[in-house]
């Protein structure tokens, strides 16, 4: 099943996204300037590929997170280079990397 539902934070609005997969959930927020997602799947792709690296891709992830709630609340533990240009930074929430890009 897919579920999509709009997420206000502080006043922003993002959109949430939640597929539920065998064994695992695929977790998203985003806007139109980035997002964020669990571990289901891998930022470090934009980081490492020239033809990706160009795209400038705003994306970060956090690990052993189920619920949207909590990665709204988890330290992101991968983000792409391009997002450090909206001062993000490894260890910051989730919620407080969506406000930087909103």
């Amino acid at each position: 099943m897919i579920t999509v539902n709009p997420i206000e934070i502080d006043g922003m609005h993002f959109t949430a996204v939640k597929v539920e997969l065998p064994k695992t959930n695929l977790l998203t927020i985003s806007n139109e300037v980035g997002y964020i997602m669990c571990a289901a799947l891998d930022v470090t792709i934009f980081n490492e590929i020239p033809a990706l690296m160009k795209r400038n891709v705003i994306a970060g992830r956090a690990m052993g997170v189920r619920t949207i709630d909590q990665l709204l609340n988890a330290p992101l533990e991968k983000i792409t280079d391009a997002s450090r240009e909206y001062g993000w930074e490894e260890g910051m929430t989730g919620r407080e990397a969506l406000l930087k890009i909103s």
